[in-house]
Parts: structure tokens; sequence; C-alpha cells
């Protein structure tokens, strides 16, 4: 890959970054830097990620440096239980904290033991929840394994009211990897519906994520992947992304994922 075509791959997902920082650690002081960091001498990512009680901290430190992103967060994370109830309680207190997008786990291991009855319920429920924000479902792709299981949740995602699928929590031994997302993105293409989809966990390089974006691009077409159909879900992507596009002394590692 020649360096004019990275860095444009670079640019191009440095504006799709759901900027993420799901760690035990996280404290008010750590979202405020990571909302900083968002304001690049490139452009700004497509939205922070964070845990609840961190989303006005996200929002204020975005206020502070002048940027107006959406701030998503997580419910139902990141275990995936298959408690409908609960995961939808959840999501509508995470509205009511002033998210904009809400990353729900999929009960995986219910559909894993053949129940694929809870895993639409729980996503009907959450979407119902959500109202006229976005709701993004996490199928956990590196759990399920079997394509057939991966392209079973990603379908049962869709028909139940998912806005986005999502591959992973980012805390498990496999996440994010090209031969799940082809099979969630063949699966968003042959729906037919306005779906999006985010590669989450273990996107870290340029060059990572030029290779899910040529993927993206190939199954749905060279002007699909957009803030509003496609997403990685990343922290310390930014920075490589930055070094690709000359900028890398400008930011520090925020962890994340």
């Amino acid at each position: 890959m020649s360096d004019d075509t990275l860095s444009a791959a670079a640019l191009r997902a440095l504006q799709l970054m759901d900027l993420t920082s799901l760690n035990d650690s996280d404290t008010d002081e750590v979202i405020t830097a990571l909302a900083a960091s968002a304001k690049t001498p490139v452009g700004s990512p497509a939205a922070l990620c964070v845990y609840p009680m961190f989303i006005r901290a996200a929002k204020q430190g975005l206020a502070a440096v002048g940027l107006s992103l959406p701030v998503a967060t997580v419910t139902n994370f990141p275990g995936g239980d298959a408690l409908p109830e609960l995961a939808a309680a959840e999501t509508a207190a995470a509205m009511t904290l002033g998210a904009d997008e809400v990353d729900v786990v999929f009960p995986y291991r219910a559909l894993m033991s053949g129940d694929e009855n809870v895993g639409r319920l729980l996503v009907q429920k959450c979407r119902a929840a959500v109202g006229d924000k976005v709701l993004k479902v996490i199928i956990e792709s590196g759990e399920l394994k079997s394509p057939a299981l991966i392209k079973r949740a990603s379908e049962i995602a869709i028909e139940a009211g998912a806005h986005f699928i999502k591959t992973s929590t980012g805390k498990v031994p496999v996440n994010a990897t090209l031969e799940a997302a082809e099979i969630m993105l063949q699966v968003i293409h042959d729906a037919g519906k306005p779906v999006g989809f985010k590669a989450a966990g273990g996107v870290r390089t340029a060059a990572d994520a030029a290779a899910y974006l040529a993927l993206a691009d190939r199954i749905m077409g060279p002007g699909w992947a957009s803030p509003a159909t496609f997403r990685f879900g990343a922290s310390g992507l930014l920075n490589a992304l930055l070094e690709t596009l000359g900028h890398g002394e400008n930011r520090k590692p925020s962890g994340g994922y």
C-alpha cells in the first residue's frame, strides 16, 4: 500500500472512530483528557464512548474544547446477560444521563445454547428505550466463533431493530476480525436495511483500519462507509492514525478497549 493510500485511509478512519475508554481505572479526569484528544489537527472522530457514569464528563470535556460530538455508552456490558428487562432499564437510564448512542451486548451465550428469542426481545426492548437515538448491538463475534452463529446473531439484531451491529466488547480474547466483519457486512448487505457496522477491539494501526475499510468498500460499495454507517471502536488507534498523518507528537495514548 502506498503512503498516499495509507494516509487517505487513516484520515477516513479517524473520522469514523468511536474514541473509547472503557477501563476500570477511568475517572472524570481521564475522560476529560479523552475528550480533549478528540480535537486533532486533521479533524475529529465520530463519537466518544464511555461508561454511563462518565457521560456528563465526556460532554463537558468536549464542550471545553469546542466540540459537539455524540457521546455513546454501554449497557448489558460486558457480560451480555439474557435479561431483556434489565438491559432495557440500563439503556433507558443511559438516555436519562444524556447518551446519544448506546452499545448493548447481545445475549450471545443464550444464542449459543439455542435460544434466539431472548436476544430478539432484548434488542427490541433496548431499541424502544433509545427512542430517536442510536442503538448498536454487540454480538461478541469472537465468543460466538462459528460463522453460522455470527450470521444468525447479526440477522436477529437487525430484525429486532439495531441501528448498528458491532463485533465485540473488547473484553474477550478474540475481538474484531476481518473474517467476522465480512460475515456481518454481508448480512447487512443482504438485509437491505440502513444498518451500520462497527469493528471494536484489536484495530490498532492505520493498516488495520484500511483493511476494514477496503472490506466495507468491496461489500457495500465505495460510498457507503460514513459515520452514519461505519465505526471503529478504539482508543490507541487515534495515535496510530495521527502518526500516519504526520501528527503523532500531538497525542498520548488514552487506553480503552
